[in-house]
């Protein structure tokens, strides 16, 4: 009798790694979370109510600054940070040329005009040097610009005590795009807390997500605060009495509870961030024409995005998703290359080479805090693989 044939068994086609993954965010803490959704339903109040009033204090506390107030998105709490310190008609608002869209569309709808200066090649966030430059060559823009809105990208600090230093020169104020920042520091200090004020976004993907968009305005300054709550509804003082023009920006309650569940696991889940960035960082150094992030000293990441440079991106990119890896493209185009802004938008005489060459060579690894164990390792595999 002959020995039976081996059976052929097929190898499982291996799970596809997300770039984000914002529902295992929240199926982490679904339990809470549906309590949390009950406990609003049950109170017949949903916007503007005690989740709200409970979020913003514990929103406040975490990044250990005096206010904070929740609104509908990121994008409406930039306008509104910016509105609440002054910044209208006529005047001008620096920020970084590689941001996304939402950035200038904010500082316009507030009224302002929009200057780009470039960025840190180490960090990609806003140059001290290059705004200097720019505020050098163009005469008159010294007097002329109001704020000044470094953005925290991929979750990296700024380097907001620079940026301060011209601000205070100039006579303008700083405010903080820290859509991608939930928890970052800088010399011990929560991003967010530098500036006049502070923007952020909790749409599902960030950080700290909600299920649906919200955002919040954080500022020391308890007058400001009481302008951005006035202006969040209308710029009523009582109820139905305007005093200012406003919008109708209101972080509703579902959302306030359950970011403030979500809020609890925000450290853990960073941590879980920055051990997949550092095992990237040991891993893939030294590796091919693959440039890693740098993390300036005194600079606390919480790795938003991991974002490597390559001169051959988009080739890059097909490789992993052929081998059922995501990735992600954080900005394509810089702002004044986009045909809604290429000529509404002030550039430096000297251009913007550096914004512009990240724009080409970005590319964002997963690097969320749901990776499963070997993930990193197979993202690893594949690029090793490419540059062979």
């Amino acid at each position: 009798m002959s020995d039976p044939k081996p059976r052929r068994t097929k190898s499982r086609p291996l799970a596809p790694i997300s770039v984000a993954d914002p529902r295992a965010g929240c199926a982490a803490r679904a339990r809470a979370i549906r309590a949390a959704l009950g406990r609003v339903l049950a109170s017949g109040r949903y916007i503007l109510g005690p989740e709200v009033e409970a979020f913003e204090r514990e929103w406040a506390a975490y990044l250990r600054v005096g206010y904070a107030v929740g609104v509908a998105n990121g994008t409406d709490a930039l306008e509104l940070a910016l509105r609440a310190a002054g910044v209208g008609e006529g005047d001008y608002v620096v920020t970084a040329a590689n941001t996304v869209t939402a950035t200038v569309t904010a500082i316009e709808r507030a009224g302002a005009r929009v200057a780009l200066a470039d960025v840190e090649p180490d960090r990609f966030t806003l140059s001290a040097d290059s705004v200097a430059r720019l505020l050098d060559a163009h005469r008159g823009l010294r007097g002329r610009v109001r704020a000044i809105v470094p953005v925290h990208l991929y979750g990296m600090p700024a380097d907001l005590p620079g940026l301060a230093f011209l601000a205070r020169e100039i006579g303008a104020v700083v405010i903080e795009d820290c859509a991608q920042a939930h928890g970052a520091r800088l010399h011990g200090r929560e991003v967010g807390s530098w500036g006049t004020a502070a923007a952020f976004s909790f749409y599902p993907t960030k950080n700290l997500g909600a299920i649906g968009d919200g955002g919040a305005v954080v500022t020391g300054d308890e007058r400001l605060a009481q302008r951005v709550r006035s202006l969040r509804q209308y710029g009523w003082s009582d109820r139905y009495v305007a005093l200012q023009p406003g919008m109708n920006s209101r972080l509703d309650e579902m959302q306030a509870a359950i970011l403030r569940v979500r809020l609890e696991s925000l450290e853990k889940e960073t941590r879980l961030r920055r051990a997949n960035a550092r095992r990237y960082l040991e891993v893939l150094a030294g590796i091919g024409d693959l440039a890693l992030p740098c993390v300036p000293d005194g600079a606390e990441s919480v790795w938003h995005q991991f974002v490597v440079r390559h001169t051959r991106r988009d080739a890059l990119a097909r490789h992993l998703a052929e081998r059922g890896i995501g990735t992600g493209i954080l900005y394509p185009l810089p702002i004044h290359a986009q045909p809604a802004y290429s000529e509404r938008v002030l550039v430096p005489p000297d251009g913007l080479p550096v914004a512009e060459r990240s724009c080409r060579e970005v590319l964002c690894l997963p690097v969320h805090p749901f990776l499963k164990r070997g993930d990193v390792a197979r993202v690893v595999t594949a690029i090793r693989a490419f540059e062979r």
